[in-house]
């Protein structure tokens, strides 16, 4: 398939951006479905192809991260990534033989095993990390300009010291399950609508784990893992920006067989402001200025994120001048720089004046040639 003509990962499966795991893989799914190659009526190679490759993708979170962020660069190996089927072999779709490589096992996983082919794994349920999980907090703007340390509950599985995570006593006292040979997997065949499937699912046996527990850890009851609630401080960096995540080990969904726990994630956002307003490590705000003080000058008071500051304000200030007040702005969180602020000019003219503001006024108006006003030069210079 040509780089040029690939559609968007998302696209193919027909899911959106924010979709869950489990929502990806149904979509997957249905699809895998509708165009396998022995599915007589729909079976589409290439489509059957172009999903699969969609779904190789975007069902491991770090491959879903990376393509989120650069797209199908991140896995042309012309540009130095590393392209996901290298090496499957989509030619041939024998499903049969290992041909196909890796997505037999993803047909596995999904469907119970390969369609109609002889092939099945030969691997052992052996320990495996658990998934990854995402907590979102909200915090105020200021809180994320000055940093701040957030207490959080978190209730999460902890993997049972005493067994290791194995459910049996002293983590030793089990045997190899003699249906599946410690695979934890058994493979049947089924006849379908398509013919001869090789249906492939978990051991009833052992439970998938490759193990039967002769006798159960006293302090896990054989579970392998206990649920525990825990309160942390979470310490938010001054600078961080809405969306960015602080990673927590070892506090995501819990590891099978002994595997150790996935990573907890804390997205971080950010609540708006009423007046600041944030670009990068940049603010910005807009202050209203009488006229009189752009016309004639002044010192002025200014609110930035870090406290007031004094801002001249020069002698025939225009409309929607813009000042920098440098350093003023939010701390780099990956340094000790900072942005600067920026303000913006917004004019004010009074509706309403009282007679001696409109007497000074008028005699600034009787002191100023008609020559000079604004309007005059632009009408003479219009009619040129």
């Amino acid at each position: 398939m040509a780089q040029s003509n690939k559609r968007d990962y998302y696209e193919v499966l027909g899911v959106d951006k924010t979709a869950t795991q489990d929502q990806i893989k149904s979509a997957y799914r249905k699809l895998a479905k509708k165009y396998h190659p022995d599915n007589k009526e729909t079976g589409d190679a290439e489509k059957f192809k172009e999903a699969t490759e969609a779904y190789s993708v975007l069902s491991d979170e770090n491959k879903r991260k990376t393509y989120d962020q650069f797209g199908f660069s991140a896995f042309d190996q012309a540009s130095g990534g590393q392209n996901p089927f290298s090496g499957s072999g989509f030619e041939g779709f024998n499903f049969g033989s290992d041909d196909f490589g890796d997505i037999n096992d993803i047909l596995s996983r999904m469907f119970g095993g390969a369609f109609g082919g002889t092939r099945s794994s030969s691997r052992t349920a052996g320990p495996r990390r658990g998934d990854d999980t995402l907590m979102r907090i909200k915090i105020n703007f200021m809180d994320a300009i000055n940093g701040k340390t957030v207490p959080i509950t978190i209730n999460y599985d902890e993997q049972c010291a005493s067994c290791k995570g194995t459910g049996a006593k002293n983590g030793t006292d089990y045997q190899t399950c003699p249906h599946c040979n410690g695979r934890g997997r058994v493979v049947k065949q089924t006849q379908t609508f398509f013919g001869t499937m090789q249906t492939e699912t978990t051991c009833p046996y052992c439970g998938g784990t490759g193990k039967i527990i002769n006798t159960k850890c006293p302090d896990c009851g054989g579970k392998g893992y206990k649920r525990v609630k825990k309160e942390k401080e979470i310490n938010i960096p001054a600078g961080i920006q809405s969306g960015q995540q602080i990673r927590i080990q070892g506090m995501g969904e819990r590891g099978s067989n002994g595997g150790p726990n996935g990573d907890l994630y804390i997205e971080v956002i950010v609540a708006e402001h009423n007046l600041f307003k944030r670009e990068g490590n940049d603010i910005h705000i807009t202050i209203p200025l009488d006229f009189i003080d752009a016309v004639l000058g002044n010192t002025i008071s200014v609110p930035t994120v870090y406290g007031d500051v004094n801002l001249k304000i020069p002698a025939g200030t225009q409309p929607n001048q813009i000042f920098r007040l440098k350093d003023k702005g939010v701390k780099n969180l990956r340094g000790n720089d900072y942005g600067d602020e920026y303000v913006h000019i917004d004019l004010k003219i009074p509706t309403k004046l009282n007679k001696n503001q409109k007497q000074a006024l008028e005699a600034y108006k009787e002191a100023t040639s008609s020559d000079d006003s604004f309007f005059t030069r632009f009408s003479k210079g219009f009619k040129k």
